[in-house]
């Protein structure tokens, strides 16, 4: 049985979703970072950076959210990482900008907005990283105008890897109401089994 380590409410979220989708038995393991469970020699042993996630698949240890994803599927499921060389490239493609681009400024405004306190939030990291935005949203809107999917028409990695990160939009109440086809993006993904279970999963 494969086992997770982290929480579906953190970054390990990307993974939990992707077992989902493949129907692969796993089970999950919480890392308390408070008592300094991330430090322990044990944990040491699955992720030597003291990160989640990080997944264990019999004698196989791997860490890094879309190599864990990368894994799964190619062990699980690998249609969903395209049928052709042109498709993987195109979920490579997909996965990689939304971490490296569109997850940066996401992440340095949700730091300010949820964990720092009010008094103490600094308002202009949080103004320049809604004002990079725009420019990537619409990358992602234009890309999405004839298409239902990102990649072959139909659900792959990349929509996955992509639509959790733009999820990330939400927390920082960062207006999509322009984004109309990342609106109706996101609303077909919402309907997959898969999304229906990770989102049980956070609540």
């Amino acid at each position: 049985m494969l086992t997770i380590y982290g929480s579906p409410q953190s970054s390990a979220g990307r993974c939990f979703w992707c077992l989902e989708e493949t129907g692969v038995e796993y089970r999950a393991k919480s890392i308390d970072f408070s008592a300094g469970e991330h430090k322990a020699v044990d944990f040491l042993k699955v992720n030597p950076n003291g990160k989640v996630p990080a997944l264990v698949d019999g004698d196989f240890t791997i860490w890094e959210s879309l190599a864990i994803n990368n894994y799964i599927a190619e062990a699980y499921k690998p249609e969903l990482l395209g049928n052709t060389v042109q498709e993987r490239g195109l979920v490579s493609q997909w996965s990689i900008w939304s971490v490296a681009d569109l997850q940066a400024p996401l992440i340095q405004a949700f730091i300010q907005l949820v964990f720092v306190p009010e008094p103490k939030r600094d308002a202009s990291i949080i103004e320049k990283s809604f004002e990079k935005l725009p420019p990537l949203l619409s990358t992602l809107n234009n890309s999405l105008a004839d298409k239902t999917y990102l990649v072959a028409e139909r659900f792959t990695l990349a929509d996955l890897n992509t639509s959790f990160v733009v999820a990330i939009c939400d927390a920082v109440k960062f207006d999509l109401a322009e984004c109309t086809h990342i609106q109706q993006w996101r609303e077909r993904i919402a309907e997959q089994d898969s999304a229906k279970r990770y989102m049980a999963l956070c609540k």
